[in-house]
């Protein structure tokens, strides 16, 4: 059985068990989730947070080493990259828009446990930019301090793809480091149906039947956030700057998007989605060799959209209010963390730890979010790839469509 049915199994478990509890034997409930729910729960949070530092350390020295290439290929990588990261942030903006509009967490469903909870008031926007310079990279390692992180590895990185030879053996070093990463993720998703089965039990536990409906309004908000980014933004790139029609490009497009689907990983669905691009959409070989497998590297929208209205759920939920401040933080985050977003599932729940940690919300606030979070994957991962694709079908009109780039 896969990952994915596991996964919707443990979900309906957990709220049947939370819901039957909550209903039907209150009494009992405190102690199955004091020894049983709740350290399920603690026990994969944990293994997720404990990964979030050297993965994002190795993920953003590895992306940025290879962009060795841009330099090789000139204007396109320049265009590439600019068009990337552009759309993170407006798929952050989308997010933020429906999240805010909606509200999906304004009724502040922890309860009691909010009082027990006080929110880090996040820095002024010129110290946040200021602070992203570390003093001492090795004490932002060690403390956790994301920006910081993030800044010096893309430094490292950069000086490893200017470097080349007289730094092979690092940068074999931080591929193996990476490797490993990978590896304990792999391990810790294996975990997760019996970390949502613990959580969403113990959520709903404690909730009862108004979880049900926050959390509903929570995916909602996900599925809104992603149609309109791919409506108004992938659609209209494809239009406006690819002079290709949105339909066809769909059309031709929905096979990959579909295995994107099935398989939450945007790596896996990397050969099919350059195979569909350059038979189906016309773009040439180097440059979809170029474009998509940097895109499932750095542009991860659809996981942006998530962390942006997660952000707000949570916020909401704990009735900790969000300055413009802390949505620059979030944006700055996690538009930066999107270059070291791997292309498996699941990852982009560490990033969401990450996230929630550089404006002062609790990690623990994932509970509510997690149990259809792999749900929400299948169609982000979607999103993702069909990002890449758009860049790639611009990318080949914006070079006449003939250009060569084998000679660079």
């Amino acid at each position: 059985m896969g990952l994915t049915k596991k996964i919707i199994i443990a979900l309906i478990l957990g709220v049947a068990v939370g819901l039957g509890f909550n209903l039907f034997a209150p009494g009992a409930f405190g102690p199955l989730d004091s020894y049983v729910l709740t350290p399920l729960g603690q026990i994969f949070l944990k293994l997720i947070t404990m990964l979030v530092v050297p993965l994002v350390f190795f993920s953003i020295v590895l992306g940025t080493a290879g962009m060795s290439d841009t330099k090789k290929l000139g204007r396109i990588g320049i265009k590439t990259v600019g068009f990337y990261l552009l759309s993170t942030v407006v798929a952050l903006c989308i997010a933020f828009g429906v999240a805010l509009t909606i509200q999906p967490g304004q009724e502040g469903l922890m309860g009691t446990e909010e009082a027990n909870f006080e929110a880090t008031e996040p820095p002024p926007v010129m110290e946040t930019l200021l602070n992203i310079i570390p003093t001492n990279p090795i004490d932002a390692l060690a403390t956790g301090q994301m920006l910081q992180i993030i800044f010096f590895a893309i430094f490292i990185g950069f000086a490893l793809a200017h470097l080349g030879e007289k730094t092979k053996g690092i940068h074999k070093l931080i591929e193996q480091g990476n490797e490993i990463m990978m590896f304990l993720v792999t391990i810790a998703m294996k975990l997760a149906p019996y970390g949502a089965f613990g959580l969403i039990a113990s959520a709903i536990g404690k909730l009862g039947l108004d979880a049900l409906s926050s959390m509903a309004m929570y995916m909602l908000c996900v599925v809104l956030a992603l149609i309109l980014h791919v409506a108004l933004v992938y659609s209209g790139v494809v239009y406006a700057l690819g002079k290709m029609s949105p339909l066809h490009f769909f059309k031709n497009f929905a096979p990959a998007m579909t295995v994107a689907f099935s398989t939450s990983s945007s790596n896996a669905t990397l050969p099919l989605s350059m195979k569909t691009a350059q038979e189906k959409l016309g773009v040439s070989k180097p440059i979809s060799g170029f474009v998509q497998p940097l895109g499932a590297t750095i542009n991860m929208d659809g996981t942006a959209i998530m962390q942006a209205v997660a952000t707000v759920f949570i916020a909401q939920v704990f009735a900790e209010p969000l300055s413009v401040g802390a949505l620059v933080t979030v944006v700055l985050t996690a538009t930066l963390a999107s270059i070291g977003t791997a292309g498996v599932p699941g990852v982009g729940m560490i990033m969401l730890a990450m996230v929630l940690q550089s404006v002062g919300l609790p990690v623990e606030g994932i509970a509510l979010v997690l149990a259809v979070d792999r749900i929400l994957d299948m169609l982000r991962t979607s999103v993702n790839i069909t990002g890449d694709a758009a860049c790639a079908v611009f990318i080949e009109r914006s070079e006449g469509g003939k250009e060569k780039v084998e000679t660079v």
